[in-house]
């Protein structure tokens, strides 16, 4: 842990080389990218409005601790390229085919937002590969109809026309930080390469319920955003509440990326919370 501290503390630092390919699954050539090495593999799920390169500010933090950093691309995002008319597949499957292919038992699991879905989805349908799960900024794919009446709730009409930038970054972030505001627009803008052929929406493996929460067993942290227009903390409790044991960590002033808005605090907040739970 003092190894850990102390990095923090002296900043980020370069870049490490990445390890890229592709996994063959029926109808798709999936994306990925790995820092290998001998640490706990540490897997990255990206926002709908991102890919694999929006870890930058996670991948020196993690393999300068000590773990292995590996994210991949969605079916219709990024460097992925998927056949529309293919035969279906589930995101959970996928993962799997993902850490099968890069022979992973288990792994610490972090997804955000619309991986989010994809990553809660997994915890349930393969926990025995799931060595700490952390849930980030997302509605979670929950089904139940109250809670989707909530979200309902969240967005008034015309919402989905505003820019990106106001939806998914915080007021205050946007006026603190021009630069990254247009970085983070640059991985928006590109995040839907014209290789990546996009189908319909993948089905879930699970019907995803508040009650089916409940038998999680996993490690869980869950983090959320006093300024996230999309799962704001009142949204994400009702997942916390579900999962025994879930640490619940809030970060004011920040919105839906808080993962790109507050990388040091995000970095280790998760960083300390899954050290505790690497030789599960």
């Amino acid at each position: 842990m003092a190894a850990l501290v102390a990095f923090m503390a002296s900043g980020q630092s370069q870049q490490p080389t990445l390890h890229e390919g592709f996994v063959d699954v029926p109808g798709a050539k999936i994306y990925y990218t790995d820092s290998g090495g001998p640490g706990a593999p540490v897997m990255f799920l990206h926002a709908s409005t991102g890919s694999a390169e929006v870890w930058e500010k996670q991948i020196p933090a993690f393999t300068r601790a000590g773990y292995r950093f590996i994210a991949y691309e969605r079916r219709g995002f990024g460097r992925t390229v998927a056949d529309a008319k293919g035969p279906p597949s589930t995101g959970p499957d996928d993962l799997l085919a993902v850490v099968d292919h890069l022979k992973i038992d288990k792994f610490h699991l972090v997804g955000t937002a619309g991986g989010g879905f994809v990553a809660l989805d997994f915890v349930i349908s393969y926990p025995q590969r799931v060595r700490s799960f952390t849930l980030l900024c997302s509605q979670g794919g929950v089904q139940d109809e109250d809670y989707r009446e909530a979200i309902k709730r969240l967005a008034p009409e015309g919402f989905d026309k505003m820019p990106q930038t106001f939806r998914e970054l915080s007021p205050s972030y946007r006026v603190a930080n021009p630069d990254g505001v247009e970085r983070w627009s640059a991985f928006e803008s590109r995040n839907r390469a014209p290789q990546a052929v996009r189908g319909p929406a993948q089905p879930t493996k699970n019907r995803v319920t508040l009650a089916l929460l409940e038998g999680i067993k996993i490690p869980t942290l869950m983090i959320a955003a006093d300024a996230d227009l999309y799962a704001p903390p009142a949204l994400m409790r009702r997942i916390a509440d579900r999962i025994k044991g879930t640490e619940f960590v809030v970060f004011p002033d920040a919105g839906h990326s808080v993962w790109w808005e507050e990388p040091d605090k995000f970095n280790r907040t998760v960083l300390t919370f899954i050290a505790r739970h690497s030789r599960h």
